[in-house]
């Protein structure tokens, strides 16, 4: 779940569909502005793309990470 600067939805999402692990992304109304979905191998491959990656688009304010169990 990721917080934007106002009127940088479109801009961020664009992005975030560009990263080979992303498999969605939804713009929503409410306490986040985008949610993405991502596939990865393992939890340093998650914090690499959260951290490295996500964090790093200028108009991410910030992120919130929820892990699926099985």
């Amino acid at each position: 779940m990721i917080n934007v600067k106002v009127g940088t939805d479109k801009e961020v999402v664009s992005a975030l569909k560009e990263f080979k692990y992303v498999e969605k992304v939804y713009e929503v109304y409410g306490v986040y502005d985008i949610v993405a979905e991502v596939r990865v191998g393992g939890m340093e491959e998650l914090k690499e793309s959260v951290n490295s990656d996500m964090r790093k688009l200028n108009s991410v304010l910030a992120t919130n990470t929820l892990i699926v169990a099985d």
